[in-house]
């Protein structure tokens, strides 16, 4: 039986065991459980006595590490099986999305409030992004343990000032530096600009910037599950995305695999957020943007919730991107609206049994697609939302995909 110490913001709450069968089981410390400000990692963990063995205990804690393409290269760099979901948790658990940190039994517990860092020159980390691609969230270095969740290629790091660090030990990062895929050319101007124009419409989104480390287009986003108070001091926010909160396994992210239905998502929030209406409202504005903006990716690890001792809300969303940029890429939506099978053939008949399967009003829904079409075709009109991006053939390319889908909502809802 080997064993590894769950701590939430330097908090022990339970240990993660692995059994002779290669099974996870998870149960909550006595003392954890009986506090009466404890929360629950997530939803599909309430709190209990009771273990939660395989099945129960795997989605949460296989939902903190990357995903297929960057978890292959780890487990090479780290020489264990690419399935093994302790292994690398006891590898690269120290820093998580959230304020979720995973050590070893007889490691010392996580400090809380460190700050510990090694400060970048440009040159390094020129050195870094370009190594990104063939060591994912640096694995394998000298005291780095960093974990993030996603597909892509992405390296946390505290930015203060106009200074750019790697967090060491327990400190936390503040930002999330992605580079640009060789193979999708324009994706940081395409991410840029529709995360852009979400903050111009009115969505919450975290901060991005577009950002050139050397010849390497960058994203920088601005961590939402970190807090920084009027001293400067970074402090790790619990989050859970829907596939943990829903007990859905990483590998199921995708309606089509298997995965969370939009009627599972609004249901959570309908039961788990403690400002449920508001958040429910949020989310529709969320996956109509997303279908606006021509965003056949929006899967149930690409919306959270943030857990904080006596609220739970919908998170900022994040990794919005026009993959109908790219005509190779598959139109079917990651989660459909209303059974539609192509993210180009969403029609008001669709959004219409979709507010039924959900429990939403139509009415409702409808002057809230009216309205973002309206604000989008607007925001595309904003200098300062077009030039956000620094990439003029992505730019138009997007702008134009998204005028022609807003106005085709339009006509269809006239």
């Amino acid at each position: 039986m080997k064993r590894l110490i769950v701590y939430l913001n330097g908090e022990r709450v339970g240990a993660l065991d692995e059994d002779d069968s290669g099974l996870l089981e998870f149960r909550y410390d006595s003392e954890w459980e009986g506090r009466s400000d404890a929360i629950p990692l997530s939803r599909s963990l309430p709190l209990q006595s009771e273990l939660f063995r395989g099945k129960h205990a795997r989605p949460f804690f296989a939902g903190i590490l990357p995903d297929e393409g960057p978890r292959q290269q780890i487990a090479a760099i780290l020489g264990i099986s690419e399935r093994n979901d302790f292994a690398m948790l006891e590898r690269i658990g120290g820093e998580c999305a959230g304020a979720v940190s995973l050590l070893p039994e007889h490691a010392p517990a996580p400090t809380v409030g460190e700050t510990r860092t090694r400060e970048l020159s440009e040159s390094e980390l020129e050195d870094i992004v370009a190594e990104l691609p063939r060591r994912p969230l640096m694995a394998g270095r000298e005291g780095l343990r960093l974990s993030l969740a996603g597909s892509q290629s992405k390296l946390p790091v505290l930015i203060r000032d106009a200074t750019l660090s790697l967090p060491l030990g327990n400190t936390p990062s503040t930002h999330i530096i992605k580079p640009e895929p060789e193979r999708f050319t324009g994706l940081v101007a395409n991410e840029v600009l529709c995360m852009t124009l979400a903050r111009s419409v009115g969505l919450n989104v975290p901060r991005v910037s577009n950002r050139p480390v050397g010849n390497k287009p960058c994203i920088v986003v601005q961590r939402y599950d970190r807090s920084i108070d009027a001293n400067g001091s970074v402090t790790r926010v619990h989050q859970e995305d829907f596939c943990q909160a829903l007990g859905f396994p990483p590998e199921r992210k995708y309606q089509q695999e298997g995965g969370p239905l939009l009627r599972d998502c609004i249901g959570l929030l309908r039961e788990w957020s403690t400002l449920s209406a508001l958040d429910i409202r949020d989310f529709l504005d969320g996956l109509i943007f997303n279908a606006l903006i021509g965003n056949a990716d929006a899967h149930g690890k690409n919306y959270s919730i943030l857990c904080g001792k006596t609220d739970r809300r919908l998170a900022p969303f994040y990794d919005l991107v026009c993959t109908l940029a790219w005509p190779e890429l598959s139109k079917t939506p990651a989660m459909k609206i209303g059974k539609s099978e192509s993210i180009e053939t969403i029609t008001p008949a669709h959004w219409q049994k979709m507010a039924g399967e959900c429990r939403v009003g139509w009415p409702m829904l409808r002057e809230r697609i009216v309205d973002l079409c309206g604000k989008c075709i607007d925001g595309l009109r904003d200098e300062a939302v077009l030039n956000a991006a620094n990439d003029p053939g992505m730019v138009e390319r997007v702008a134009g995909i998204i005028k022609e889908r807003a106005a085709l909502f339009l006509q269809g809802l006239k």
